[in-house]
């Protein structure tokens, strides 16, 4: 009864076993830090801030100093409300499509072919997770690579290329969200993960039973 239970239960399950030894495999042997782009960052230059050009005063939960292109601005963190001042406390617009791709020109070793605007999320993209309004430039590269950058504060909040997107649908098959690739802690991947508990042990108590009736005879 046990070897019949093991040998359906293994069958319903191997194809999902197979993608998690896949998956497993692929992320062993890719270095994170290559799936996300960080080879084509270039390393940035000091450059001078003078802080007595601050002339605006406010009150703020945070306040960070960034740097948008050739101009150092104000990060704003409000409650809930974020936004970008410059150092006289005047709200800076959003980049534009120019500015994206100068972006990528000085921070990566990319050449930008064309900058798109996103303003909605879309379900499962290379973006998610991301604050919008952002840029999706696409790039002249072997891996087609696009890079993400932030449409209000100039920075690249994500790299995306062939590698990743490979990277992005393994993890997919691994937790079992084929839709969005990000909950790990959907129904189908604890039931599919007890079955395989079950059947690793019905495995095991087959293998010492069948020595046991080896003793025997």
């Amino acid at each position: 009864m046990v070897r019949i239970f093991h040998k359906y239960l293994s069958l319903a399950i191997s194809i999902q076993l197979l993608l998690w030894t896949i998956s497993g495999i692929f992320f062993a042997f890719n270095k994170i830090e290559l799936i996300r782009g960080e080879q084509y960052i270039l390393e940035q230059k000091n450059t001078k801030l003078d802080l007595n050009e601050v002339t605006v005063s406010l009150a703020a939960k945070n306040l960070n100093l960034i740097q948008r292109l050739d101009e150092w601005v104000l990060k704003v963190e409000e409650n809930s409300e974020v936004y970008y001042l410059d150092f006289s406390g005047n709200k800076l617009k959003s980049l534009n499509s120019e500015e994206a791709k100068q972006v990528v020109r000085e921070k990566t070793n990319l050449f930008p072919v064309e900058a798109l605007r996103i303003e909605k999320p879309s379900t499962g993209s290379e973006f998610r997770g991301r604050n919008l309004p952002l840029f999706k430039v696409s790039t002249k590269s072997d891996e087609n690579v696009n890079v993400y950058v932030d449409a209000m504060s100039g920075e690249i909040t994500a790299i995306r290329s062939d590698s990743w997107r490979t990277w992005d649908f393994l993890w997919g098959t691994h937790i079992m969200d084929y839709s969005e690739r990000e909950n790990i802690d959907n129904l189908l991947l604890k039931i599919f993960s007890l079955l395989a508990l079950v059947s690793a042990m019905s495995g095991i108590i087959l293998f010492f039973s069948g020595l046991k009736n080896r003793k025997i005879y």
